[in-house]
């Protein structure tokens, strides 16, 4: 499938969308699991919709891994992942994948006198990094990249997802994307064979982790760091800017996006040319049964995502994830509802 996209489609087929949709007659329940990326931006959207369309989410932030592997058992409703699911999959397992909003992934550090956004690192150095071979603060590749910052003579630990993880998928294939050495050795997946370092579950485990061990990087959802008032760094681009993370830099990176070509919905955003855009962005997926296999189950999924895309951009802009373009959202509702 490729999505076309054509410019000057507003939100008004979102409405007509969920006026199609079947009444239910009394409150319904559906499941989700997956992304832990994704979860606040669920968990949101699922207590601000409740009230409005009746349909109640309870969504398990169990990995992108765990979600492709729910949906494809048929144990939750909607599974959740920031990896994008491969085309012969999909096909074989008969789910439509579409992407609910996008995000940064952000490199956070514990360095004694480093505050937030003041060290600079660039994809190749983050690679060195966690390969082993960058293995003290200040090591001459970072001071290069950082001239007049006082580093510590300290060891670095990297901390990692210790579960399958969109969030690691799309990190490493910034990492392969910025370092041949890593593409060879280690290369990107939703779960790789480390080279060293610590391992936590999930976001939030990652950012427990960097947050309790001095010397520490690790790599979460930005919103994460947000919450945990974790020390960002700033990344240098493929434009050789040295940019912090925030929404203006990740609208940047979407703002690049061949959304006209995207196969399944599958957008890249890493590594766009945009002189500030922040290197290491994603869209979340969603993906459901099409055909339905629970006709009623599935029409309260339809609602609960159709009121998301045309009352949740502001909680996803409060939550620091980037909302979908409006024609983009037609696309997706429109293709869901024709079964196409």
């Amino acid at each position: 499938m490729r999505l076309s996209v054509r410019s000057g489609v507003c939100l008004a087929a979102v409405t007509c969308f969920l006026a199609a949709l079947p009444v239910a007659s009394r409150a319904e329940s559906v499941t989700g699991a997956g992304s832990s990326f994704a979860a606040p931006i669920y968990e949101a959207w699922g207590a601000a919709a409740k009230a409005e369309t009746g349909v109640t989410v309870n969504y398990q932030s169990v990995g992108s891994s765990a979600g492709q592997n729910q949906i494809l058992a048929g144990t939750v409703d909607f599974g959740a992942s920031d990896a994008p699911m491969d085309a012969a999959k999909l096909e074989t397992g008969k789910l439509f994948q579409f992407p609910t909003v996008m995000g940064g992934i952000v490199p956070v550090v514990n360095i004694p006198g480093i505050k937030a956004d003041a060290l600079v690192l660039s994809g190749e150095v983050v690679a060195g990094i966690y390969a082993g071979d960058i293995t003290a603060w200040n090591d001459p590749k970072i001071a290069a990249l950082n001239p007049g910052v006082k580093l510590p003579d300290a060891a670095i630990a990297s901390v990692h997802r210790a579960d399958g993880s969109g969030t690691t998928f799309v990190f490493t294939s910034y990492l392969a994307d910025s370092s041949a050495s890593w593409k060879q050795n280690q290369g990107a997946s939703t779960s790789i064979n480390w080279p060293g370092g610590l391992g936590a579950r999930g976001n939030d485990g990652v950012a427990a982790t960097v947050r309790n061990t001095e010397g520490a990087i690790g790599y979460v959802e930005y919103a994460y760091a947000s919450r945990n008032h974790l020390t960002t760094v700033r990344l240098r681009n493929r434009a050789g800017t040295d940019v912090a993370a925030g929404l203006s830099s990740f609208s940047e990176a979407a703002a690049s996006a061949d959304w006209k070509n995207a196969s399944h919905f599958a957008v890249s955003l890493l590594g766009t040319p945009g002189k500030n855009a922040w290197p290491i962005v994603s869209a979340t997926y969603v993906l459901v049964p099409l055909p339905a296999r629970n006709p009623e189950r599935d029409a309260a999924v339809q609602k609960f995502f159709a009121w998301d895309f045309k009352n949740g951009d502001s909680i996803a802009s409060k939550l620091d994830y980037v909302p979908l373009p409006g024609a983009v959202k037609d696309s997706i509702l429109s293709a869901w509802k024709s079964g196409k």
